[in-house]
Parts: structure tokens; sequence; C-alpha cells
């Protein structure tokens, strides 16, 4: 049973030509480590009723009807680019839902955090920023096919009230919800080491 790096980099939607380094990257280190590498390259819903980052929660769905087999899945964003040396981070899992803490811009995290809160989680204790993961680096496995349905469900329940909020408040699309809904779902989540998404590189002067 293998591991998987997952993908999202859907034609004609925010489709940029730099995204073709961030597939290849990952496609290599796969190879490296005798990975399997899955590209969405096409919507599973009408992009007008679902943002493509959306269709992330379909992933373990989508690995099921396609017969592979997996242990742990990786969900990665279509700008991130890995290192060929990068460590196999599936190690570090203990099984349990894995991101990186948000260690980018603080006023965009806690604007999102608060709006949000406003918007679709009223009465809710919000994530603190210190436990807030990014969405573009994520790790499951089917213990949490149950937390994704509910993600789906709660889309498809709530989809006028979130376009409205991403469109409102334009701090993100699914990463804050999927930060309160982790919370509300008492799902267990281990945060690894910055290393495995370093975010905001310019801010950092690493570039």
């Amino acid at each position: 049973m293998s591991n998987v790096v997952f993908q999202v980099n859907i034609k004609g939607h925010r489709v940029k030509d730099e995204f073709e380094y961030s597939t290849k990257s990952w496609s290599n280190w796969c190879k490296l480590n005798d990975f399997e590498h899955f590209v969405l390259t096409e919507p599973i819903h009408d992009l007008n009723y679902m943002n493509a980052n959306w269709h992330k929660f379909f992933v373990l769905e989508m690995l099921d009807n396609e017969n592979i087999s997996y242990e742990n899945v990786c969900i990665v964003d279509a700008d991130t680019i890995v290192h060929p040396d990068c460590p196999n981070f599936f190690k570090e899992t203990d099984h349990k839902y894995c991101g990186v803490m948000n260690d980018g811009c603080y006023e965009w995290v806690t604007r999102s955090i608060r709006d949000f809160n406003k918007e679709l989680f009223t009465g809710s204790i919000p994530p603190h920023p210190s436990t807030y993961i990014n969405g573009g680096f994520q790790i499951v496995n089917k213990k949490h096919k149950k937390f994704f349905s509910n993600m789906k469900e709660f889309y498809s329940g709530n989809t006028e009230k979130i376009q409205y909020a991403i469109d409102k408040i334009k701090a993100g699309t699914d990463q804050t919800i999927v930060n309160y809904m982790l919370k509300i779902n008492e799902v267990d989540v281990k945060i690894l080491p910055a290393c495995y998404n370093l975010q905001d590189l310019f801010r950092k002067n690493l570039l």
C-alpha cells in the first residue's frame, strides 16, 4: 500500500504557467520515493458552483473509485514546490490529520478567522492562529472520510452563504473554513514542522 500526493490543477481555472514547476517537482519527488502522484485536471462540479480548491475534499472518494490503494494522502496546492531531497514526511504523521501552521501574514489570518466567524460560525470558538494550519499542505488517511463528508455536506447546505462570505472577506476560500470545521468536529490534528510548508519566502528574505 502506497502513499499518495494529490493536487488540484483544473484546466482553465487560474492555471498559471508556473504551476507546471509544482506538478513536475511533486511528480519527481513521488518517483524518487515510490509514491503515487494524482493530479485532478477536470472539475467534478461546475466551477461557478464550487471553487476548484473545494474539490480537494473529494480526493478519498476519487482514489476509492479509481481503485488506488493508499495509506496516507498528502494534499498540496498547485503553487507548492517540493525539494527533491525533502524527507519522507509521511513517517511523521502518527496516522493523524496533519498540517503546518500558517506562518505568514497574521493580519490576513486573524481577519479571516474573525470575519468567517461572523458570517458562518457565529457562536463557535475560533481556531487560534498558533494552531491554524495552511490549506496548501494537508495529510489525511481513511480515518478522515467522515470529516471530508462533513465538509462536502457543509458546502452543499450553505453554498450561497459560503460564496458570499468568500467574496466579501477576500481572505481565503476553504482554508479558514477547514480550520473551523476541524475544531468543531474535534479532529485530532498534528502540526508538522514549518520546513514542510514554508510560506511567505519574500517576507522572510529567503529568495
